[in-house]
């Protein structure tokens, strides 16, 4: 008897799904044992509890282009307060639409959206946008700085699931319970095959958007795109904080990078660290703090 496509199909679908919750496992830890991680990071550089509007300007005498990369369970709408301020002091910028699709597919199109741009670029990315960016600014000439905010920072042949190690900085909340996943169409992917995983809108809130009100998490948790399997699981290319200078700005409330994690990360890329004390959505909440990093990345510009 022959099989049946659509039940191989369905199987392979199943199995998809249940890699990319296996594959979160990794990242996941009790908030409990979180607090760690943020104690760690906030002995080691303080907590940022007001924002005054810093003012830097590029040693070159030209002012760089920022570039805005989201990351997962978001959209380039989040930087909407950045871009308006930025704008304001002059800036020109640019916060493309990442595909969640896959990291080498990732960087490629946000490396041809900097191949664009005359003269020097501070790029920017939250969350896994930072992965993106890691490999996005190799070969990119013209990107002078590298910033990350609340973000993965892999080294070569991580994906952002092994970037750091859980058991020594728990406190991350994505996993099986928090997070759904739903059959897609991913060309970047093996086999054109994929799943998208999702945060449950039931667990937005604590896991993304801890200083959101319950109405407004439950609208970005409606409107979040979601992050492919494969993106999840594809190593990283050599990175490209081992040649450009990089910033990091660590969410002390985090419970999706663990903050423990976040510092670990920034501290091996040699990145110049702040802290805040904000959940994982610090663009939406905490734009400022946010502004304040890019401004000194932009300050290193020649």
């Amino acid at each position: 008897m022959s099989a049946n496509p659509r039940l191989i199909g369905r199987a392979r679908w199943s199995g998809l799904a249940a890699a990319a919750v296996v594959a979160l496992l990794p990242v996941s830890g009790s908030l409990a044992a979180g607090s760690s991680g943020r104690a760690e990071a906030a002995t080691a550089h303080g907590t940022a509890t007001s924002a005054p509007q810093a003012r830097y300007v590029s040693t070159s005498g030209a002012k760089p282009t920022i570039v805005l990369v989201h990351g997962a369970f978001a959209d380039a709408s989040g930087w909407s307060e950045e871009v308006t301020r930025l704008q304001r002091l002059g800036y020109d910028v640019i916060a493309p639409a990442n595909p969640l699709r896959g990291l080498t597919n990732d960087a490629d199109y946000v490396r041809s959206v900097l191949a664009t741009i005359p003269g020097p670029v501070v790029l920017v990315g939250h969350s896994y946008g930072g992965a993106v960016i890691t490999n996005a600014a190799r070969g990119a000439d013209n990107v002078k700085a590298l910033v990350y905010v609340a973000a993965f920072v892999p080294d070569a042949g991580q994906a952002i699931v092994t970037s750091y190690d859980p058991a020594t900085y728990p406190g991350s909340l994505l996993g099986p319970e928090t997070t759904l996943v739903r059959p897609a169409q991913n060309p970047a992917a093996p086999g054109g095959q994929d799943v998208d995983v999702y945060i449950r809108p039931s667990s937005f809130r604590v896991v993304f958007a801890g200083d959101r009100s319950p109405a407004a998490a439950a609208v970005l948790a409606a409107t979040q795109r979601p992050l492919s399997y494969f993106a999840q699981t594809e190593p990283s290319g050599e990175p490209a904080w081992k040649t450009i200078p990089s910033w990091d700005l660590v969410t002390l409330q985090d419970h999706a990078i663990s903050p423990g994690g976040q510092l670990f990360m920034a501290r091996r890329a040699g990145a110049t660290v702040s802290t805040v004390d904000s959940a994982h959505d610090v663009m939406i909440s905490h734009p400022q703090e946010v502004v304040n990093v890019i401004l000194k990345a932009v300050g290193s510009v020649r």
